[in-house]
């Protein structure tokens, strides 16, 4: 336990979340037994890891007195999606600015679509002026809303900030309540990692609790730097706005961000976020048809395709059990639909 008091946060969530072994696969593959953590079914149309965030992310906004929710991400993104339709289910409204083409109006696929149903505004924006003038935009909107008598409340790609992460502080300890429950200790734990929040709050949450259980994310864009140096500024922020002492009772948490042990692997990113590969395709098929298991092309697949290549490598042969976090992202797979049929 991190035995430190947690934020007011929400109960969007079906926590906590089944864990169950992977044993065909595991089989198959003839290296550790592979175990899942099931946070693909942490809702419905909720479902990921996303929602646990935003437990506390919407929790902070209410709190703040917000009526609008503005977020950001890819034109397929989970996170907008998800905040989307949990504003909607929380009385407030919501603007999302994405990332990408968008499509014609008869044409929304996958999560585009259920951000449509969700009755969110929605401005779409092509990559390069994206990347350059995200926070322009954001600002203009809370800028634009607030001279209409609307409070506006933004929340980062991801929901990965400081308050964000506390949905992985929280669910490290579920997770040791999980291990403890079934007798088991994983040699490692595996997840996808884009904003990076999931896999600072895994991190930061083993770290808190005396845990030697290392966390490692597999990148879905970017490189090993760029998530050392994002996982540490999150918990730096952490740190600050709610220990800005840098101690809790006797606890010294100054300088905890430059103590964590951050782990990347960038060796299954392929040619960009998003952008797939016949083996990747061929791994989701695989573990659809072998586990039951559904996983997209952008986050989780990569991620698994990931894990079961380093099993392959032989990289993982001084491991017993391993943990992947299944972070969700089912509504992703449709708009990928014609490399499966």
């Amino acid at each position: 336990m991190t035995l430190l008091p947690t934020p007011d946060k929400l109960k969007l969530a079906n926590l906590p979340t089944p864990i169950r072994p992977l044993d065909r696969l595991s089989e198959k593959y003839g290296g550790p037994r592979i175990w899942l953590k099931c946070d693909d079914q942490t809702g419905s149309v909720l479902s990921g890891n996303k929602i646990r965030k935003l437990e506390f992310c919407l929790a902070d906004a209410l709190e703040q007195g917000a009526q609008m929710i503005i977020t950001c991400g890819g034109l397929q993104s989970n996170h907008c999606r998800a905040t989307a339709l949990a504003a909607a289910q929380l009385g407030l409204q919501s603007h999302l600015v994405l990332r990408g083409k968008k499509p014609p109006d008869n044409d929304a696929d996958g999560n585009y679509l259920l951000d449509k149903l969700s009755g969110a505004a929605v401005s779409v924006y092509p990559p390069k002026i994206y990347m350059e003038s995200l926070p322009g935009l954001i600002a203009e909107l809370i800028e634009a809303y607030s001279s209409k008598g609307i409070k506006a409340y933004s929340i980062p790609t991801g929901a990965s900030n400081a308050v964000g992460i506390w949905g992985y502080i929280t669910a490290a300890e579920e997770l040791l309540a999980d291990f403890k429950r079934l007798s088991f200790s994983p040699d490692e734990i595996f997840c996808a990692t884009g904003s990076g929040g999931t896999q600072a709050g895994l991190t930061l949450g083993m770290h808190l609790a005396g845990a030697k259980v290392p966390v490692t994310g597999f990148a879905v864009c970017d490189d090993n730097a760029y998530f050392d140096q994002k996982v540490r500024q999150d918990v730096l922020a952490w740190q600050q706005r709610y220990f800005p002492s840098g101690a809790y009772q006797d606890r010294q948490l100054a300088g905890i961000h430059t103590d964590l042990k951050v782990r990347t692997i960038d060796r299954y990113i392929g040619a960009g976020y998003a952008k797939g590969y016949a083996e990747l395709y061929s791994s989701i098929s695989e573990v659809a048809s072998l586990e039951g298991v559904v996983l997209d092309p952008v986050y989780t697949g990569k991620a698994f395709h990931g894990l079961l290549s380093e099993i392959k490598l032989g990289n993982l042969s001084h491991c017993s059990d391993v943990l992947f976090l299944h972070t969700g992202g089912v509504f992703g797979l449709y708009p990928y639909r014609s490399e499966f049929i």
